[in-house]
């Protein structure tokens, strides 16, 4: 049978609460693989698995039991083909671990998007723009405008739309990484103007959410959804560790 693979750690990991299940049905009993100086929180992998909520809530469980070590936590359906394949990794790309376990040791993970308030943002704009103002007063007007006004105006409000995005994305970046020990991301996608993570010492996670709540309160045009704290999945996977292990096969998210 594969073994399933929650997340990697260092070898001295504190003892797991006794009878932690893991993904299955029945649940699958975890332990401890050794090697290298470092370890790994896996069971075994049940047949067919799927990522409905019961076994991603699963994941998750077994990954917060371990929380009183450092953990670099793998994305739920990380697989190996057995334990023994599980200590070879473990053996092969020890130095490379635990610089990553070294990186997130006493770290959490925050998401920050942005989305627009496209009214609030809009009317900003007008209000800023004479030409914009005076083109959307024709359109709005009895007569429609003409097509030039509105071929006009649409531009203009792109353009003006485009540069905000890029003022706010430099904005929340100079405003929150500083608090961070590393961060990433940029521009945004499906809606979203910009998408980062930002890797913060614990002891520093409530002056970030503090700065992320007057950022909010500053800029009313824009929608900030902030995620955390979390285990550092980004930072941990860019830090030496990522591909590991193979994936499951998984069918779409089911329910239980």
């Amino acid at each position: 049978m594969s073994t399933y693979v929650y997340g990697i750690t260092h070898s001295g990991l504190p003892q797991l609460p006794a009878g932690l299940a893991g993904v299955g049905n029945p649940p699958r009993a975890v332990r401890v693989v050794r090697a290298g100086g470092v370890a790994a929180v896996v069971s075994d992998c049940p047949p067919g698995l799927r990522p409905t909520r019961r076994d991603l809530f699963a994941h998750q469980r077994v990954l917060s039991a371990a929380a009183g070590a450092t953990v670099l936590p793998l994305r739920f359906g990380s697989v190996a083909p057995d334990d023994r394949s599980v200590r070879a990794l473990l053996t092969a790309r020890s130095d490379a671990l635990r610089e990553a376990l070294d990186t997130v040791a006493g770290r959490v993970e925050f998401t920050v998007r942005g989305m627009h308030d496209e009214e609030t943002l809009l009317r900003g704009i007008v209000a800023r723009d004479e030409e914009v103002r005076r083109l959307n007063a024709a359109v709005r007007a009895d007569g429609g405008g003409t097509y030039a006004d509105k071929l006009r105006l649409g531009k203009l409000l792109d353009a003006a739309v485009a540069a905000q995005a890029a003022r706010d994305t430099a904005t929340v970046e100079e405003a929150l990484a500083p608090l961070a020990a590393r961060h990433r991301g940029g521009p945004g996608a499906d809606g979203w103007i910009l998408t980062m993570a930002f890797l913060v010492d614990r002891d520093r996670a409530a002056a970030f959410l503090t700065a992320a709540q007057r950022l909010q309160e500053d800029m009313p045009h824009l929608d900030l959804a902030v995620n955390g704290p979390l285990p550092p999945y980004g930072f941990a996977g860019s830090a030496g560790f990522a591909g590991l292990f193979g994936a499951a096969a998984q069918r779409p998210l089911a329910t239980v």
